[in-house]
């Protein structure tokens, strides 16, 4: 059965339909990629799917046993720990600790416990352990830490974090839930690269369910096994990763519009024998072209057309002048703020014409290290320079240089007024979707998108011949990323880019650099070549191939201890069957003993005394056997 059903379901606002007569299943294992255009209604669907949000049309459903999971709003108490905070969500396992803890404090104070105490006492160690309650506080740690938060920061308060160190300790609280159908709406966002990798490890071998919404095509590839995308009002669905669905929605779009054409050429040819009959004025004419003219009504209320392609950004970066070879030099830079040191000994040769991606793990120091070669920063220590003729332009992240109060036009305007028309400024505008009333939209209204196309737009009409690009596809569908890297692929100057966006790197990367405290390592190729390369390198220094994430445990390493967890509880487990079949064994025969019929037969009797007591001594020691792989266990968990 299904976890969850969508049935003809439609939702609309007073002018704008979002989607109409969708409809998709969810079942277990399914690892599906929910994919659309910014603004198409896909985190509404998720707000209808979790009951916040209404719909005008259709019906969901989902059996009892199906747990939705997902994100908070925001966090509920920020006076705890981090680690408090993400421990939370095993709160009913920890209520069952504290009871079978009172429990045994009872059974310790009054020597004794009666069979109803005992029975409680059984039910909720089954309970504990057939919920993994053995390893719950281990796995809360390993999941903080793959996300990329440090031991310190464990047990700061939750409060002090920043919004996107929230969402990442809601990420990790959700993940960890027992829900066995979560609903993930962009969990990449504010993860460095190396979370993003043991995200995609977690989620691959995730054994519930997941919708996930992302614009990160190279983590969709890696994570999922169907994909669903919402266009024009409509969904469609596809068995694969998001490549794979592309493939099948180019051909399913080839093949529609093969069948479109051949069915307009087909109306077409009926109602030209209509014509030919009427014009030939006859009673038998007129029957015929009555019939044709049914024919081809019947036709056209089949026809259906084809998919269209979704408005996207078509733009084009050209330099006005390509500058000189070496277009940007740095020797020995570093950066402290306050006495902390962020970075030192970058050394760095950029030639023309070259795309360079800057990578690293979060607060190593690539956007500071931008806004140094941006002029924006001063060095603490080192030199740079850029090359003769070479002009720079800069794509911030944070996207607030802006004022809040200028419309669009007026922010495009202002700035290229002296050297570009209104009426190409317009159609550039235009190109960028910004069209009609939407030109005269105050920025302060913009969504995260569309504050990205303005400052695409702007850094385009510079013509700068180095390209400073901080997270480029941030806030961008998977549409307009598409038209960017195009865009960047064709671009005749020079590039040095910071991104997570892998794919992106992938596609056009000529070097990459890795960020270190200590400088820069040197890459050739793509993110592809970057990983093989990394790996051959660790493999090579140590022996053994490890991940590239420094914050994942050691792939082999983790399946290890997994292995030992299992191998502990399977024992633990054998430990208490043996142990329930021995003392119910001991309870018969402490019975038969009793019995009126045994008592008066002394041989019979000492035979089944002698045996009781084997069996007792039996069960001492399978007690100690227990005792010792519990402790096996919880050592295990607690590493």
């Amino acid at each position: 059965m299904p976890l969850l059903g969508v049935r003809e379901l439609k939702k609309s606002y007073v002018t704008r339909v979002l989607f109409e007569d969708i409809s998709f299943e969810v079942n277990e294992g399914d690892h599906i990629g929910f994919v659309g255009v910014n603004g198409c209604g896909k985190s509404t669907l998720f707000r209808i799917l979790l009951g916040l949000e209404s719909y005008d049309e259709g019906s969901i459903y989902a059996p009892a046993t199906t747990k939705i999971g997902s994100m908070e709003q925001k966090v509920s108490n920020e006076s705890c720990s981090l680690y408090e905070y993400t421990l939370s969500v095993f709160s009913e396992l920890m209520d069952i600790e504290a009871e079978l803890e009172r429990i045994a404090e009872e059974i310790a104070s009054s020597g004794k416990a009666d069979e109803k105490t005992l029975a409680r006492q059984q039910r909720l160690h089954d309970r504990y352990y057939d919920r993994d309650g053995a390893t719950y506080r281990a796995r809360t740690r390993s999941t903080l830490l793959g996300l990329g938060f440090t031991e310190a920061e464990l047990e700061r308060s939750i409060g002090s974090f920043s919004g996107g160190q929230k969402n990442k300790a809601q990420l990790a609280r959700l993940l960890l839930s027992d829900a066995n159908l979560l609903l993930l709406d962009e969990p990449t966002n504010h993860l460095d690269v190396s979370s993003i990798e043991w995200l995609e490890g977690f989620l691959s071998a995730y054994r519930g369910s997941f919708i996930v919404i992302s614009h990160d095509r190279y983590f969709l590839d890696r994570v999922t096994n169907r994909t669903i995308e919402l266009k024009d009002l409509r969904l469609y669905i596809s068995q694969g990763n998001y490549s794979r669905h592309l493939e099948l929605r180019s051909t399913a779009r080839e093949l529609e519009m093969r069948r479109y054409l051949r069915t307009q050429k087909e109306i077409r040819r009926i109602e030209g024998i209509v014509e030919q009959q009427r014009r030939w004025g006859q009673a038998h004419n007129f029957i015929t072209a009555a019939s044709k003219q049914k024919q081809a009504d019947r036709l056209k209320e089949t026809l259906v057309a084809p998919e269209r392609d979704s408005a996207s950004i078509h733009f084009h970066f050209e330099a006005k002048e390509t500058g000189g070879n070496d277009v940007l030099v740095a020797r020995s830079l570093g950066k402290a703020f306050d006495g902390k040191r962020i970075f030192s000994g970058v050394d760095m040769l950029i030639k023309k014409g070259e795309k360079v991606f800057l990578l690293g793990d979060n607060g190593c120091g690539k956007t500071t290290l931008l806004n140094i070669i941006a002029g924006r920063l001063r060095a603490s220590e080192g030199s740079f320079y850029l090359g003769a003729h070479v002009e720079s332009a800069y794509y911030e992240q944070t996207l607030t240089q802006f004022d809040p109060n200028n419309t669009v036009l007026r922010e495009v305007w202002d700035k290229y007024y002296t050297t570009i028309s209104h009426k190409d400024i317009c159609n550039a505008l235009a190109a960028f979707l910004f069209r009609g009333d939407d030109v005269n939209k105050p920025l302060g209204t913009l969504s995260g998108g569309e504050l990205a196309r303005v400052q695409l737009l702007k850094l385009m009409l510079t013509k700068a011949n180095l390209l400073l690009l901080d997270e480029p596809t941030n806030h961008l569908d998977i549409a307009s990323r598409e038209a960017l890297e195009i865009a960047l692929d064709e671009y005749n100057g020079t590039m040095l880019i910071v991104t997570h966006d892998r794919y992106l790197v992938n596609r056009l990367a000529d070097r990459i650099l890795r960020m270190t405290p200590n400088g820069l390592e040197e890459y050739i190729g793509g993110y592809d070549d970057y990983l093989e390369a990394v790996s051959a390198k660790q493999k090579e220094e140590t022996g053994a191939e490890k991940p590239v994430s420094k914050n994942a445990m050691d792939y082999r390493e983790r399946k290890e201890r997994q292995s030992a967890v299992n191998r502990a509880k399977g024992e633990l487990e054998r430990c208490e069957k043996a142990i329930a079949n021995a003392e119910a064994e001991l309870a018969a025969l402490n019975d038969e003993l009793a019995s009126p019929a045994v008592a008066s037969d002394y041989k019979k009797a000492g035979e089944l005394s002698e045996k009781a007591e084997r069996l007792s001594g039996a069960l001492d020691a399978l007690y100690k056997k227990w005792e010792e792989a519990a402790e096996r266990l919880a050592s295990l968990s607690e590493e």
